[in-house]
């Protein structure tokens, strides 16, 4: 059986528009099963079918009915009132039965492909229209009977009587083609408009005659009169007859022209929406950003009540609400609430069999697919209110990400299958542009870890001065936020900031690590350290705004009244990053412990601070940094790390309880009146915590303690950007001896 698309749907439309004013016992969802054919494809005016599913269609329409002409009468049904749709508008916009059937075969390939339809006029009232068979498409009788009656309907439509249509030849009788002879009626106005022209003529002979019969010129005057009256009032009849029909003939046109439009608008906005999302996601790196965007562009072009995109989490256990349009707060929260498991194999939903087996789903009538649901996505359904909704898988290189679901919930506008071709153009861009963000989310952090594995090379010669970089780092953020520079620039100060003292690789240890004050030759082996920041730096290939990052990173030590160096440069000369860097680097180094002295207090660093603005650092630079310190209370937690001493770098596996719930976390560094705990814990300050872990230098002695979290490092509040997620904690419950057994390893460790 030929299993090409031959059918348009409007065939099978009319089919059911007739079933349901003259047989409305008939079971269509059964009917339309039958013949494999579902609901939301007859309402896409772009779908078609095959030649099985129409005979199925027909064969199963023909038994519930009992009428073996219900294909010829469903032909005629296209020219009832109610049966409005593309046939009748477009039939009505030709204008006159002439003119249809002269462009018959134009018409006729809107609706089949099987076939090959020519006219031919014989006369003005009648034509010979021909059907050939393409070949490899094999019809049935029923489809001539069909054509009959649209053949009978078409001409119906203008002349208000059937039409005679012989049918001398037939391809079911042994000839080539189907041959129809049709003649209709002369329309009324053709008619008057002859008589009207007859009757003149009659007048003006009339006239004629009496004037060369009657010697005297006297006229039959009366039958002048009435001859006269006549024609007159056959020409007017014609002409308002005329009029009225242009008038119609005019809306007609004008209707099936507004659809034309209409549908040309639709096709517009659909294809204009494709390439707005692809160029307004093209250049997004961020989820949130390239998901706030679709949904903002979903919402301005689909003829959609609601929308949303479900992505799954990390260990693709679920499916989890990131965005959407057309729902309000609670039915949001009521989404993220339930979720959509991925993991259980009970889960049914269409959203977790669309991510499952990578194929849409389109359901115009949630009753209709009750039995396939579990009762939970049943009832979600309903509290939400869905009624058809549309969910596409959204799918990068064979990986399932998501999924991407449209409903209406107060529209009544079906659904079709083109609204879901639409959706599955969409998905795959949105999935390109999402993997694109998570590798290029992957590489980023790569690249950052391996610039904070550069800088605690620098670190781990001296242990005293170890977290310097990710400090001044720290601080340099900070000054960026308050002078609200573009997020670019912060990330190039980042990786500046992080590097800006690698140069001191190349300076002896007998320099970098000497208790007493440097002498005069010693000092200049390590001012050396900025150029050959610059130095080592400009090797490494860096790409866009990060070209700046080598001669930010070498003139952290210059001045604004040109006495710093490398270079000596003044004022403006000076990248604004490194000024930055220059305030953030000078405030981290005089409040913080060296070999050669101790740290400042901060009133006194503050205004030695202040006395260097405009000679050594910018004052727009040191008020954003002071602000910045005053804001986040700064002064509370550079407390708290001089509390713990010397404070070094510890790596080791930290369990730890808070409240009911137990967490397996790893220590970055540990202090003797604290420790930093990496986790992705979303904990907040000051939560208590019971700590479990090894004791430094010993794998077989295990530490219990009591803690506080101090502070906390997330994304929702990153204090300490350079550090990874988690929290400082500080003891409050260590026994006595693991304190001073602490003490002993920070202080030979820093040694």
């Amino acid at each position: 059986m030929n299993s090409k698309p031959l059918y348009n749907s409007r065939i099978i439309d009319n089919y059911l528009r007739l079933i349901r004013r003259s047989y409305p016992h008939v079971d269509i969802n059964d009917l339309l099963s039958h013949a494999g054919i579902l609901p939301f494809e007859v309402a896409d005016q772009r779908h078609w079918f095959t030649q099985e599913q129409v005979n199925l269609f027909h064969q199963r329409l023909k038994e519930v009915t009992q009428n073996n002409n219900i294909a010829r009468e469903a032909g005629r049904y296209a020219a009832s009132p109610d049966a409005l749709g593309l046939m009748r508008l477009w039939v009505l916009g030709t204008l006159s039965a002439a003119k249809l059937f002269e462009v018959i075969g134009k018409f006729s390939s809107n609706l089949t492909r099987s076939s090959r339809y020519e006219s031919r006029k014989i006369a003005a009232n009648k034509i010979e229209m021909k059907v050939t068979p393409h070949e490899g498409t094999k019809e049935n009788p029923f489809q001539c009977a069909n054509r009959h009656g649209f053949i009978e309907a078409a001409a119906l439509i203008f002349t208000n009587r059937l039409p005679r249509v012989e049918h001398p030849e037939c391809i079911f009788k042994g000839g080539s083609s189907c041959r129809y002879i049709v003649t209709w009626e002369p329309a009324m106005t053709g008619l008057l408009k002859k008589a009207a022209n007859l009757s003149i003529v009659l007048f003006i002979l009339y006239i004629m005659a009496g004037v060369f019969t009657s010697p005297k010129g006297e006229l039959h005057s009366m039958g002048a009169f009435l001859l006269g009256t006549v024609a007159l009032g056959l020409s007017v009849m014609a002409g308002s007859r005329e009029k009225r029909e242009l008038k119609n003939s005019l809306s007609n046109l004008s209707d099936s022209t507004n659809k034309l439009v209409e549908q040309t608008d639709i096709n517009y906005n659909n294809a204009l929406m494709a390439n707005e999302i692809g160029q307004a996601i093209s250049g997004k790196i961020n989820t949130e950003d390239i998901l706030s965007t679709v949904i903002q562009i979903l919402q301005k072009r689909l003829d959609f009540d609601r929308g949303m995109i479900l992505l799954a989490n990390d260990d693709k256990t679920r499916l989890e609400f990131r965005g959407g349009f057309g729902y309000r707060e609670e039915e949001i929260a009521l989404v993220g609430k339930i979720g959509f498991h991925l993991n259980r194999p009970e889960s049914k939903g269409a959203f977790v069999l669309a991510y499952r087996e990578q194929r849409p789903f389109l359901v115009n009538d949630i009753n209709d697919i009750e039995s396939d649901l579990s009762p939970r996505s049943l009832d979600l359904a309903r509290r939400l209110g869905t009624r058809s909704f549309i969910c596409c898988p959204i799918i990068c290189e064979g990986e399932s990400m998501g999924t991407l679901a449209v409903d209406n919930l107060s529209s009544k506008r079906p659904l079709v299958k083109s609204d879901m071709s639409l959706l599955m153009g969409i998905a795959p861009i949105i999935g390109i542009s999402l993997n694109n963000a998570r590798l290029l989310s992957g590489r980023t952090t790569q690249f950052r870890s391996t610039l904070e594995v550069l800088a605690a090379t620098i670190d781990a010669r001296d242990l005293l001065t170890a977290g310097h970089s990710q400090k001044v780092t720290e601080y340099s953020l900070g000054i960026c936020q308050e002078l609200r520079l573009p997020k670019e620039f912060q990330d190039m100060i980042r990786v500046a900031a992080l590097l800006h003292d690698y140069g001191k690789i190349g300076v002896p240890d007998s320099i970098l690590k000497k208790d007493g004050r440097l002498t005069p030759e010693e000092y200049e082996i390590v001012k050396t350290h900025a150029s050959k920041t610059r130095e080592i730096l400009e090797r490494i290939e860096f790409h866009g705004n990060y070209r700046q990052v080598p001669e930010i990173a070498g003139a952290h030590h210059e001045k604004l009244d040109g006495s710093g160096y490398p270079l000596g440069l003044k004022g403006k000369e000076i990248p604004l990053g490194a000024r930055i860097i220059a305030v953030a680097d000078f405030f981290e180094a005089i409040t913080s412990k060296r070999h050669y002295r101790d740290p400042m207090p901060l009133d006194v660093a503050f205004k030695l601070l202040d006395e260097e603005k405009g000679t050594h650092f910018e004052e727009n630079i040191v008020n954003a940094f002071i602000r910045y310190f005053e804001k986040n209370d700064l002064g509370k937690s550079l407390q708290l790390a001089r509390n713990t001493k010397n404070r070094v770098p510890y790596r080791t596996e930290v369990t730890f309880r808070a409240g009911e719930q137990i967490f397996i976390g790893q220590t970055h560094d540990i202090g003797t009146y604290g420790l930093y705990l990496v986790s992705n814990q979303e904990l907040s300050k000051d939560t208590i915590l019971d700590l479990s872990f090894h004791l430094p230098g010993s794998t077989h002695l295990f530490v219990k303690a009591l803690g506080r979290i101090a502070w906390v490092n997330h994304a929702s509040l990153q204090k300490s950007p350079s550090f990874p997620p988690g929290f400082g904690v500080e003891f409050l419950e260590v026994h006595s001896e693991t304190i001073k057994s602490i003490e002993s390893w920070v202080e030979s460790a820093a040694a």
